[in-house]
């Protein structure tokens, strides 16, 4: 199957956002968990960037999550 870089990032965005709002998280209580800034979560979460390992590492850290967990979603 082929999927295109940007159908996956956009994918990955969605994903981390519905698992922050599951969390009960808002995007400024993410980014401040992960020490980086709200606009880079909105940015991810709008696949405006394609984010680093170390980035997606410390999402998932915050999230209390496996970062494998982070690309457990559905291509659509």
């Amino acid at each position: 199957m082929d999927i295109s870089e940007e159908i996956f990032i956009a994918n990955l965005g969605t994903h981390i956002r519905q698992l922050r709002e599951k969390k009960g998280l808002s995007q400024q209580a993410l980014a401040d968990d992960c020490d980086i800034k709200k606009t880079q979560i909105g940015r991810i979460e709008r696949a405006e960037i394609n984010t680093t390992v170390k980035t997606l590492v410390k999402i998932a850290n915050a999230l209390d999550i496996e970062p494998k967990e982070l690309f457990d979603f559905p291509l659509k």
